[in-house]
């Protein structure tokens, strides 16, 4: 057998020596070669080198490859290129064949690294990390030229074999200094007795380990002091409680915050939670509750059971005895209104008093019996019976239309109003209809209806044709007479909810009624009296509606008779006063005389006028707000001075109260133009009808002003006196003039006399 290897060997030798008798050129060559690829004699992929004189196999080529990688450990593709003298492209091709093809072999950013460079290189750095105790990766990183997560993945499995050391943050760190550096971590881990945010201790390690180590160490991130950290409370050598990683809360803390709410809680049944977060306990009722089951949290505290069976004891006694109590001075000083509130609502005497009406709660603390709170109400009825007896309802009543729905809430109020009425002259009764004097005016002196109307605002006086003196139609009558009954129903109900007592008053008077709330030292009686007061305030003010309905029906007649009374009285005296004033044209030429008699007409028959239905309308405006009124003098004697006047002309509804006014003004001015138009819009505004003089009422009037004139010339012996009433009977003979003058105007109008 080594015979014939041997003669294949001399005959192979011999063929290469031999000379070709035929040469051929490279050009020949190549077509040959393509011949045979083209003839598929050659089934294998060939690459060209860069010279172009030269083929390769990929497999040559991935050997190659890897023969280098194998002696280098570290070729960068660029230079392969070179050493095989093929083109880039097919390198960085076979390259990843060989890659994929080995686990050992990396490509990284162009080049092919084999674990065997890492190994060295973990050793070098192996060697470098324990002359210096750390080593930061990113430098590492730029000495290999890699990426600092290359350094890292690298690593990280040769940790504790090739590389003795450990890996924090972007850092090495030798066994010793991680040693160093924990028992730091440890040192100062057991020195915190309170809750600490450890970003804060790690810090001032930082700032410890420069000042050890000088300019020469590096900064150590608190990531490193944070993993050496969990590894100390993980194995038992720190204890205590770690919150979002950064919040530390040592065993020993927490023992005594435990202990101290134990024994708070113990002693005092309560706790209140200012003082767990005083303690740093941040939830206070997640905290209480599972350790205290039984308790109850309030809204500033957390209670034990019994502090509700002390107060429930003192609100029997309360009860029992016809009292009142306030719940926060039997409670401690830290506890509020609102968990006052809610206490009382937990206590079984107060469910069962509220639930049988003996008890009710006042404000969020005050709870009172139901029979004090009746006793407090019957006096302060009886007094507001007594002051609305005496006339001075008035003083003690405010518009205040909030506290409606709440007299709703006290008691059931009647929602429906008494019918008015309308007396006509012939007996039978009509339904008033609104405003009717300013639709309708009629020439004689008809019904006058009593509104029920209270708005301060709208409050008129509603006139009516009478039977006789209707000359429209029906329909129209019985449409207004339909929608004058919804306006009073609805007017009258408001009416009666807009005057209630004013809170000033009804404080001052249980503040006088009830001397015992400071004699027991109460902090703040006004505070009781203000929510007594508030719950009050609706009983009375229906008390007070019921009260002037039930006057209101009863002083409707009265009204009726009033204004009856007043119309027939304003009826005589208005048409005198239209006569009077026609006899003022004589004088209109002498400008001095003139203001003279008007004056004087405005001083005697205008102010009479005024007065009487001044006084009339305040009394009718007292009846229909449900006030008591003593049957008065006779209006016609009343005299009222200017400051009276406008008193009253202030107190009428707004709609009467400018019309009034007005007439006051005409009072105090020279004319009896600007009178007479005052007195007629305020007379309508009030239901009333004024009648005009007409030519048939002139003659009569004159006729029994001379018949009465010419009687008392006969009677009078007075000269003085007698002159004035003969030159008024010498102006209705010759001038058929009614001639009201004063004493300086009588040689005047004698003289005018004269030149007739």
């Amino acid at each position: 057998m080594d015979d014939e290897l041997l003669e294949l060997q001399r005959q192979f030798e011999f063929a290469q020596q031999a000379k070709s008798s035929i040469r051929l050129s490279e050009r020949n060559v190549v077509e040959l070669v393509q011949k045979l690829h083209e003839l598929r004699i050659i089934d294998f992929e060939l690459l060209h080198t860069v010279s172009g004189k030269e083929y390769i196999t990929p497999e040559q080529l991935r050997h190659e490859i890897a023969g280098e990688v194998k002696k280098l450990g570290r070729v960068s593709l660029i230079d392969l290129a070179d050493t095989t003298g093929v083109d880039l492209y097919h390198v960085e091709k076979q390259a990843q064949h060989v890659v994929s093809e080995d686990p050992g072999l990396m490509l990284i950013q162009g080049e092919i690294i084999s674990q065997s460079y890492w190994d060295s290189v973990a050793e070098e750095i192996n060697e470098r990390l324990q002359e210096c105790s750390q080593i930061a990766l990113a430098e590492l990183a730029a000495q290999l030229y890699v990426g600092s997560e290359l350094v890292a993945s690298v690593l990280e499995p040769r940790l504790g074999t090739l590389v003795k050391g450990r890996l924090e943050g972007g850092q090495l760190y030798t066994p010793a200094y991680i040693a160093r550096v924990s028992a730091m971590v440890r040192g100062a881990s057991r020195g915190i007795t309170v809750p600490t945010n450890l970003s804060v201790l790690w810090s001032s390690l930082q700032q410890l380990l420069q000042e050890m180590e000088g300019a020469t160490g590096l900064a150590v991130e608190g990531s490193f002091f944070q993993s050496l950290f969990n590894g100390l409370v993980k194995e038992g050598e720190v204890l205590g409680t770690l919150r979002a990683g950064i919040h530390w809360t040592p065993t020993v803390f927490a023992i005594a915050q435990k202990e101290c709410v134990d024994s708070f809680f113990s002693q005092n049944s309560f706790i209140s939670y200012d003082t767990l977060h005083k303690l740093g306990i941040s939830q206070p009722i997640q905290y209480l509750q599972p350790r205290f089951p039984e308790g109850i949290p309030l809204v500033t505290a957390f209670v034990h059971p019994s502090m509700i069976e002390m107060l429930d004891a003192a609100i029997e006694d309360a009860i029992e005895r016809g009292s009142w109590l306030d719940s926060l001075s039997l409670l401690p000083t830290s506890f509020g209104a609102q968990d006052a509130s809610k206490i009382l609502s937990l206590s079984p005497s107060v469910q069962s008093a509220l639930k049988a009406n003996k008890a009710l709660i006042v404000g969020d603390s005050y709870l009172f019996s139901s029979s004090f709170v009746k006793d407090v109400y019957d006096r302060v009825e009886k007094e507001l019976e007594t002051l609305s007896h005496s006339g001075s309802s008035t003083i003690i009543l405010s518009d205040d239309s909030h506290m409606v729905k709440e007299a709703k809430a006290g008691k059931d109020l009647s929602k429906s109003s008494e019918p008015v009425e309308t007396v006509t002259e012939s007996g039978n009764k009509k339904r008033g209809t609104e405003k009717g004097s300013k639709k309708k005016k009629g020439k004689s002196s008809g019904a006058r209806t009593v509104s029920a109307e209270g708005d301060s605002e709208n409050e008129d006086y509603i006139p009516t044709k009478s039977k006789k003196n209707q000359k429209k139609g029906k329909d129209a009558s019985s449409s207004q007479v339909a929608d004058s009954r919804k306006v009073v129903k609805k007017d009258s109900i408001k009416a009666q909810e807009e005057n209630v007592p004013s809170e000033e008053w009804l404080m001052q008077k249980l503040e006088a009624l009830l001397p015992d709330f400071e004699e027991q030292g109460v902090d703040d009686p006004q505070a009781i009296l203000k929510y007594l007061a508030d719950y009050l305030r609706p009983m009375l003010a229906n008390y007070l509606k019921e009260r002037r309905k039930a006057l209101f029906t009863e002083n409707v007649e009265k009204m009726k008779i009033l204004l009856d009374n007043l119309q027939r009285k304003l009826d005589e005296s208005f048409l005198n006063m239209q006569l009077y004033e026609k006899a003022l044209d004589l004088f209109e030429d002498d400008q001095s005389t003139s203001v003279t008699l008007h004056r004087h007409l405005l001083r005697t028959v205008a102010t009479s006028i005024a007065d009487m239905l001044f006084h009339n309308l305040d009394l009718h405006n007292k009846l229909k707000n449900g006030t008591q009124v003593e049957d008065s003098q006779n209006s016609e004697s009343i005299s009222l001075s200017p400051g009276e006047r406008t008193a009253i002309a202030k107190s009428l509804p707004e709609s009467q109260s400018k019309r009034a006014l007005a007439v006051v003004e005409a009072l105090e001015g020279k004319r009896m133009e600007t009178f007479m138009p005052a007195l007629r819009d305020l007379a309508e505004e009030s239901g009333l009808f004024l009648k005009k003089l007409d030519k048939k009422l002139e003659r009569t009037l004159l006729h029994s002003y001379r018949k009465d004139l010419t009687s008392q010339v006969s009677a009078e012996t007075d000269p003085v006196s007698l002159l004035p009433k003969v030159v008024s009977l010498l102006y209705i003979q010759v001038h058929s003039r009614a001639l009201q003058a004063p004493g300086r105007a009588i040689s005047v109008a004698v003289t005018r006399l004269k030149a007739c």
